[in-house]
Formats: C-alpha cells, sequence, structure tokens
C-alpha cells in the first residue's frame, strides 16, 4: 500500500494538480498507511473509513490555477458543479460542494459522487480498490473545474456581445487573476518515436513512449484519452481505464474482422479508430482531452439550441482554425461520435469533437499525430486568449 501512495502523490505532484505538502493520501489495509503521520491528518478524514466500505481517501488542496478557480467556482455553485465537457460529465455527473470538512459531510456526498468539493479549500475523492481510483477522481475534478471555470467566461462574453446577459464584474476580475496563473505549455522532446514500428514489440514500446509523453507534457490527464496503431490485420489499442503513461501492459491486439473477443477490454472508441483507418488509411491514431482544446470545441452560443443536447446531436458545420468540430458520444448508437469523426478525418489531420477533445492520425508513424495534437492545442490556447481579449 505505502508504494501505490507514493506512487499516485508523485503523479500528483508531477502533473501539477496539488503541492506534495498540501496533500494527504490514506490507505486502509491491515492497518492505516498515508504519505504523512498519521497526527498529522485531519481526524475527520479517519472517521470516514469507519462509514464507508473504502480501502483509499485522498484530501488535497489544489496548485495554481485549480486553487483559484475551485475559490471562485464553490463560492459561486451552491450544492454542486456540473462539468461542461462531456467526458467528466458522464464521468463524474456532477460534484458535490459541502461547506467544511466533516466525516459526516464527507460520506453523504461521497455515498453517492466519485468526488467533492470541500468549501473552498480542497478536493476529496475515494478509492474502493486501491488509491488509484481517488487520484483518477481528482484529477477529472482539477481537469473539470478548469474547463468550467474558463468555459463560463467565455460563455458569459459572448452572452453579453449579443446583449443576452449584465456583464458580470466578479466573474471577470476572477478571470483577470486566474488566466496570470495558467502555466506555460510543457516543452515537447524526442521522446515520440518518429519512424515506424517494423515488428509488433516495437508497437508496443511505441505506443507506451507516445502515451508517456502525452502525459509528461499534460496533453491527457492520465486516464481520459486512447491511442492505436493498425499493423497488418490488427488493431492495437490501449484498454479502457487505462492509464495513458503505463501502457506497457494495457494494450490490446484486436483482429479488424472483429473474429476475436479480445476487444471487449479494449478503449470505448474502438469502433472510431477503426473507422478512422478504414476512411483515411492512416494507422497511427491518438484521441486526447488537451484543455483548451476541449473548451474551444464548446466556443458556439447559436440562439435557438437546446446547449445540454449539442454534444450528441448538433450537425451545424463548425470548425476552430481550419479544424472542424463535430458533435458525437462514447460508443457506437445513434449519436455515437463513430458517426461523425471518421468522415471529418477525411477533411482533415485533426478532428474536435464537441466537448471531447481531439483525434489526430497520421500515416504510419506517431509523430505526426502527436504534433497535430499538441499544435492544436497551443492553437486553441492562442485562439481563446485572443477572443477573450477582444470581448472583454
Amino acid at each position: 500500500m505505502k508504494k501505490l501512495i507514493d506512487k499516485y502523490v508523485g503523479k500528483i505532484v508531477s502533473q501539477g494538480l496539488a503541492e506534495r505538502e498540501s496533500i494527504a493520501l490514506i490507505g486502509l489495509d491491515a492497518e492505516f498507511t498515508a504519505n504523512r503521520s498519521l497526527s498529522d491528518i485531519d481526524p475527520e478524514l479517519l472517521k470516514v473509513f469507519d462509514r464507508m466500505n473504502i480501502n483509499a481517501l485522498l484530501y488535497a488542496e489544489p496548485a495554481e490555477p485549480y486553487r483559484s478557480i475551485l475559490r471562485y467556482l464553490a463560492a459561486h455553485h451552491n450544492g454542486c458543479l456540473v462539468p461542461t465537457d462531456c467526458e467528466t460529465r458522464t464521468f463524474l455527473h456532477d460534484i458535490p460542494v459541502i461547506p467544511v470538512l466533516s466525516a459526516e459531510a464527507v460520506v453523504t456526498a461521497l455515498s453517492h459522487r466519485k468526488a467533492a468539493i470541500v468549501g473552498d479549500k480542497g478536493i476529496i475523492s475515494f478509492g474502493t480498490v486501491s488509491p488509484e481510483q481517488a487520484f483518477v477522481s481528482f484529477s477529472s475534478v482539477c481537469f473539470s473545474t478548469f474547463v468550467k471555470f474558463f468555459t463560463d467566461v467565455m460563455y458569459h462574453l459572448d452572452d453579453l456581445a449579443g446583449r443576452r446577459a449584465d456583464r458580470n464584474a466578479e466573474l471577470l476580475e476572477a478571470y483577470r487573476e486566474i488566466s496570470g496563473k495558467v502555466p506555460a505549455p510543457v516543452l515537447g522532446c524526442d521522446a515520440v518515436p518518429l519512424s515506424p514500428p517494423a515488428e509488433i514489440d516495437e508497437i508496443y514500446r511505441q505506443m507506451a513512449d507516445t502515451g508517456k509523453e502525452l502525459v509528461r507534457q499534460r496533453l491527457v490527464d492520465s486516464y481520459f484519452g486512447n491511442i492505436s496503431y493498425i499493423y497488418g490485420d490488427t488493431i492495437y489499442i490501449s484498454q479502457t481505464g487505462s492509464s495513458m503513461d503505463e501502457l506497457e501492459a494495457c494494450i490490446d491486439a484486436v483482429p479488424l474482422d472483429g473474429s476475436s473477443s479480445s476487444g471487449i477490454t479494449a478503449s470505448s472508441e474502438l469502433s472510431a479508430h477503426i473507422s478512422i483507418f478504414r476512411r483515411t488509411g492512416r494507422r497511427a491514431i491518438i484521441h486526447g482531452h488537451p484543455k483548451f482544446t476541449v473548451i474551444m470545441s464548446m466556443s458556439c452560443r447559436k440562439q435557438g439550441c437546446d446547449m445540454s443536447t449539442c454534444y450528441r446531436s448538433c450537425r451545424t458545420e463548425r470548425s476552430v482554425s481550419g479544424m472542424p468540430v463535430v458533435s458525437g458520444e462514447i460508443g457506437t448508437g445513434p449519436t455515437g461520435l463513430v458517426h461523425t469523426v471518421p468522415e471529418a478525418m477525411t477533411r482533415g489531420k485533426a478532428v474536435l469533437v464537441f466537448g471531447h477533445g481531439i483525434f489526430s492520425a497520421s500515416g504510419d508513424n506517431f509523430s505526426p499525430a502527436f504534433d497535430l495534437l499538441r499544435s492544436a492545442e497551443e492553437t486553441c490556447r492562442k485562439e481563446y486568449f485572443k477572443k477573450i481579449q477582444a470581448l472583454i
């Protein structure tokens, strides 16, 4: 348990989600184990274990800019926050906000949700099997609140320009403060392979190396994204729920003709990856959730639309800096992205999905697809701040 606790505390710190001294990650095996002395941990956290069937509890004050975002959103949303991006809305549903750190309030909130915001101080999450679950939920709340805050600012200014709202001076003042705390993009390196894999073992290695670099450059938040490579008559694809920086043992080999059930543990977007290959011939495919790409994919305030269904049913043709934006939800249903993304990929090598990130693909190696995804995030970041500056 101690190794797992140290591992996920390390991930939280390396991904810029929280500072080490603000983290309390507690595991329960035969006895309590934590990343700090139990005497330094709020007793209310330990009481939660008496009332929930869990083996891990994570409580931390997030790092900037998440800390300031959390404080603003918690102060202006009584009861709960509803994510605006479709991935964390599907995963988290909503995020309860509890006023103080008490075992009773925590148990009430976590009895029906994966994580909660505690006042304007921190985020609490849990695991029933491993500390990994607590880490995933904590990371998702950081991602979700970041996207929500900057999307709320964008929508408010759009409505203000269209004379559909009164100026929210408090929100705009918070934006001025928080936007200055957004870190610069992480610099790239040469970790993404430049040449096509020559054999199957190399496919696994290249996928794992590319996944690690996606996480290092913060283009995915560890778990929400997927990657695939088509070699011969087989697609090699990351498993559903796998950590993108630990793919070595989490890649499925799935026959393209559907002759095996091996795809049962593959990414939920397996069908979309196969269809992209069949429509374009591109073998290296990456799907990620870079923050500003997700935000700009939702840059639309078309009047008369039901914004709650745009992510799955909008058919209006839109683009961001020449990149198509399509709707579509996870899976193969009638509104699944398998019906929209592959067709759009015939018109470009990168496609944004409303509230769901980006798909990029390249011919036979991962480097161009990775560069497309990274440059798309840089472009969306610039476009966002350019748009806000013009409206503010």
